[in-house]
């Protein structure tokens, strides 16, 4: 199997191509600041991890800017500090400030070249807006959360995201699911039968950070390091 195999990659976004550890780290900082004890990067993306994975359980149409409020509320009951409604509400919306990996965007110019773009993604609409001018493409589809009307890892956004790329003439042979969540991304993907790239983002790091343990080891068919990587091995294989 090469990368010239497929016509199109679908990818998460959040982890994969916008650095949320650091956007959610820098956004809870008016609360972290304030906690009675010291919490470590990791301490606060997992517990993060915990009460978003919950909360989207729970409330799997809320637009993910109004879930963010209320897993900031949730952190802040965890860890004894209150909290205003506004500052839950502004951690919400800083969701628009997360910023893009390094090498993302001349990555995607890349990729751009050679395959269709199809964002599968946590998010809502309107904060995906923000982050995509970030990205520096246009991308051939968006698929958000809020239109599936459910989050990762239910099948359900898969099937959404299957239903509309097969009206573009688009097929599950054709796709590579491209992300960092092992738990968000890869096991669904093994689940629906795509082949899928793993970015790992978090090679130099312990634990699954701001994303829950898959409860297991999903399969992938490439593994990179970033999506710099990524294209330099699409460049450097024969016909690349």
């Amino acid at each position: 199997m090469r990368l010239s195999d497929f016509k199109v990659l679908t990818f998460d976004c959040y982890g994969t191509l916008i650095d949320w550890e650091s956007g959610m780290v820098a956004g809870l900082h008016p609360l972290t600041s304030r906690v009675g004890r010291p919490l470590s990067r990791n301490e606060i993306l997992q517990a993060h991890a915990r009460h978003e994975s919950g909360q989207q359980a729970q409330t799997p149409g809320k637009p993910y800017r109004d879930l963010l409020a209320v897993v900031y509320k949730r952190l802040a009951e965890e860890w004894g500090v209150p909290v205003s409604h506004e500052e839950c509400v502004a951690y919400g919306r800083s969701v628009r400030a997360w910023p893009a990996f390094p090498d993302t965007v001349e990555a995607l110019r890349y990729l751009k070249r050679f395959y269709r773009l199809v964002i599968l993604s946590n998010v809502d609409n309107e904060s995906f807006a923000f982050s995509n001018a970030r990205l520096g493409v246009d991308f051939d589809a968006v698929i958000t959360a809020e239109d599936a009307g459910s989050y990762k890892p239910s099948l359900t956004n898969f099937h959404y995201m299957l239903d509309r790329l097969g009206g573009m003439g688009i097929g599950k042979a054709d796709i590579l699911h491209t992300a960092e969540s092992l738990f968000h991304d890869h096991k669904p993907a093994n689940e629906m039968g795509l082949a899928s790239c793993w970015i790992y983002r978090r090679h130099a790091d312990q634990g699954f950070g701001a994303t829950m343990d898959p409860g297991g080891q999903p399969r992938y068919d490439f593994r990179f390091t970033s999506m710099g990587e990524m294209a330099k091995a699409h460049a450097e294989q024969p016909g690349g």
